[in-house]
């Protein structure tokens, strides 16, 4: 079977406007969330967020390019030009037709949507612009990666709420090791922050309005944020013969359904998928030593997480390192995966595990070793990065130090 391994990364997020803003971030234990600034804010019952400052659309393109961009496709095409910056791959000619895009979302052009629901229903406009559809299309941003970057080969988007990151990825490591690609563009993106999305979340009850402190005592729900991340992923023999720098190996994927209901997680279903990304990378329960946890700091996520994890690890639980970054970028929905797969490049290249900042004290039903507060330095060989969704969706990834 063809080896997949990673030789780019891009992001911008709420920690950092690239990858090392972002894991200087991480390893100093850094919270972007705080209030929110969007239209209408006073409207709402939650007024904080992770927002990405000191972004200007303006620094970054033309105005014509933005009558085409939502946020959500501008965080992926600046993501995936440091990727393949990083990655140093011309794919220009025919290259390009081994190559394509597969990105993870869960609101596409929620913003444009906003803003013309805004025009046509409170402003009485009887006319929008007519890219709007171009604009909103979840689409949008890997159709935009494949123009930008000649990439001719698979693209599409998974659109899987929370884990639509990891599935997309998971999806592109297929796409390679099945020979239908050598290079994948692959990551999510998500601009949820607009008064609509945060709107819409409030009718769920689980949201936050102070903080997000996974696996604390004193949690009470999830903080939302914005941005994205795109990786290069690169058959590994295509790798080395141009001499590439290997950040890593995507050892192996797995995903599941609960098949139970729409927003409680399984244990049962998330321990499924953990064990089969194992499985698919050949690797054995004592070659793990971290595992990124979706821990979104709601007391039913936490816990049902938790216990899936002893589920599959037993009496050695307690030995790995576990870490939710959410408490630092709050939670991006379908960008979270991407951006939480850094933590795991992170643990694997440098030996430094991000910590679950805001941990207090830890509840009861939440005994694993969550690397409380700060970082870490210790060597990992293997990284599991969990992702579980509403509709009890579940996908891993496992990745291996290069």
């Amino acid at each position: 079977m063809r080896r997949v391994v990673i030789t780019g990364a891009g992001t911008i997020n709420p920690l950092g406007h690239d990858v090392p803003a972002t894991l200087a971030a991480m390893q100093a234990g850094t919270c972007a969330i705080g209030p929110l600034d969007i239209r209408d804010v006073d409207r709402l019952q939650i007024q904080i967020g992770a927002q990405i400052s000191g972004y200007d659309e303006a620094d970054h393109f033309s105005r014509q390019d933005l009558t085409l961009y939502d946020r959500f496709t501008q965080f992926a095409l600046l993501s995936a030009a440091q990727a393949m910056g990083q990655a140093g791959l011309d794919l220009s000619g025919p290259a390009g037709d081994r190559a394509g895009v597969i990105l993870g979302t869960s609101g596409g052009g929620l913003n444009t949507q906003d803003d013309n629901y805004r025009a046509v229903y409170a402003e009485g406009k009887n006319r929008v612009h007519p890219f709007i559809v171009p604009r909103l299309m979840a689409n949008a941003a890997a159709s935009h990666v494949s123009i930008r970057h000649n990439l001719r080969g698979p693209v599409f988007t998974v659109s899987t709420a929370c884990a639509s990151s990891n599935h997309a990825m998971g999806q592109a490591l297929g796409m390679i090791r099945g020979g239908l690609a050598d290079v994948m563009l692959t990551g999510g993106t998500e601009a949820m922050l607009c008064f609509g999305g945060i709107k819409a979340w409030e009718g769920l009850r689980v949201m936050s309005r102070d903080g997000c402190r996974p696996f604390s005592a004193d949690r009470n729900g999830m903080v939302q944020g914005e941005g994205g991340a795109v990786f290069v992923f690169e058959e590994r023999e295509h790798a080395l013969a141009r001499g590439a720098d290997i950040l890593c190996e995507v050892a192996g994927f797995a995903m599941s359904s609960d098949a139970a209901d729409i927003v409680t997680p399984s244990a049962e279903g998330a321990a499924r998928a953990m064990r089969g990304a194992l499985t698919d990378g050949g690797i054995a329960l004592a070659d793990v030593g971290y595992i990124n946890a979706h821990g979104t700091g709601t007391t039913v996520n936490d816990r049902t997480e938790t216990q899936a994890i002893r589920d599959v690890f037993g009496d050695d639980a307690g030995k790995l390192l576990v870490s939710s970054t959410k408490a630092m970028h709050g939670h991006l929905i379908g960008g979270t995966g991407a951006v939480e797969l850094l933590a795991c490049i992170m643990a694997l290249r440098d030996g430094v595990i991000a910590p679950t900042i805001g941990l207090a004290a830890p509840d009861a039903a939440c005994d694993l070793d969550y690397v409380a507060n700060t970082a870490r330095q210790t060597r990992v060989d293997v990284a599991l990065s969990n992702a579980f969704a509403f509709g009890g969706l579940n996908a891993v990834l496992a990745l291996r130090r290069a």
